[in-house]
């Protein structure tokens, strides 16, 4: 088994950059050309504090789809499980992660799980405030808080290509209306959406939030418990079978821990009772995931025996992952 280290790291990132020639920039997103094409880097961070970095981890990019696992987080602290899954499903779905055909071709008309698009507007809309200004401002205060980062924010450029390549996301939106299945106003629903997808992290902040998971849901400044662990059991589950869109299957064959992605090219892994995992590689594949960022997975996971359904990996775990 090799040792993680920060060298350890940038000869890993030169081994999986070459794979960025198989995907392709999101060009719908602000800035993101072709000179975003090969950049690929990773922070990891130990359940000590211990952070490793590799590559451009000082790249920043949209959430984008990672927000699925804070707003999940907030959504069950505010109403729990059962409530929750009234809304979405738990099950992983074998289509594409802003379908329209799933929410009716099926026997239910809600969303399959809380990692695709349609999924993520229903529990965003689960998320308590008295107005969108305020469920917005408990979203960044929770992610600040578990990354230990008080300068993250929305970008206005971002929320703004949000609003206007939005139309896929707001026809899933009004198509549950019509159903039942999404209760709230719809266009603040939408907004919801729209923001939190819009906040800008880097690797190392995607790492804090795979730490957090991964610490059993304690403040990195305190240690004080945030989420309680049958919240984050549920969410490492839904990462596990759905955080990865109709990959999640493969990855979790070949990496073995829990992961979410984003069309930005951002990937968080969380290895239970060990570390957490921020990736940033924007040449994504048609599926939406980072092609480099994913045989960096790959790799890291091999060559540091993190597959959770491998001999041995269960040393150092916390109590809550039990």
């Amino acid at each position: 088994m090799k040792s993680l280290s920060h060298e350890y790291l940038e000869d890993a990132i030169e081994d999986s950059r070459p794979y960025a020639s198989k995907g392709t920039v999101n060009k719908s997103l602000p800035d993101f050309d072709g000179t975003k094409q090969d950049l690929l880097g990773i922070s990891i961070i130990t359940n000590d504090q211990t952070c490793y970095s590799g590559g451009d981890s000082k790249q920043y990019v949209p959430m984008q789809s990672t927000s699925k696992i804070i707003s999940l987080m907030l959504a069950l602290h505010d109403f729990g499980k059962d409530r929750v899954f009234q809304a979405v499903g738990m099950e992983p779905m074998g289509d594409f992660f802003n379908s329209i055909s799933q929410l009716e071709s099926y026997d239910t008309s809600k969303p399959f799980n809380p990692m695709i698009n349609a999924g993520a507007i229903a529990v965003s809309a689960l998320i308590k405030g008295h107005d969108n200004k305020n469920r917005f401002d408990r979203y960044l205060k929770f992610l600040r808080r578990i990354t230990n980062n008080y300068d993250l924010d929305l970008d206005e450029k971002v929320y703004e290509a949000e609003i206007a390549n939005g139309s896929r996301n707001r026809a899933l939106a009004y198509f549950m209306h019509s159903t039942g299945s999404l209760v709230s106003d719809v266009e603040e629903a939408l907004d919801l959406y729209f923001r939190i997808n819009s906040v800008m992290m880097c690797c190392e902040d995607f790492a804090k939030v795979g730490t957090f998971l991964s610490r059993g849901g304690r403040a990195p400044d305190n240690d004080e418990k945030l989420i309680p662990p049958h919240h984050l059991r549920t969410v490492k589950a839904i990462m596990m079978t759905s955080g990865m869109y109709n990959s999640s299957g493969r990855y979790a064959v070949e990496v073995g821990f829990p992961c979410k992605s984003g069309v930005s090219g951002s990937i968080i892994g969380v290895v239970p009772g060990i570390m957490g995992i921020g990736i940033v590689g924007p040449a994504i594949d048609e599926k939406g995931n980072s092609t480099a960022g994913g045989a960096l997975l790959r790799k890291i996971s091999q060559d540091l025996e993190l597959n959770m359904f491998g001999t041995g990996h269960f040393y150092g775990r916390t109590p809550e992952d039990r």
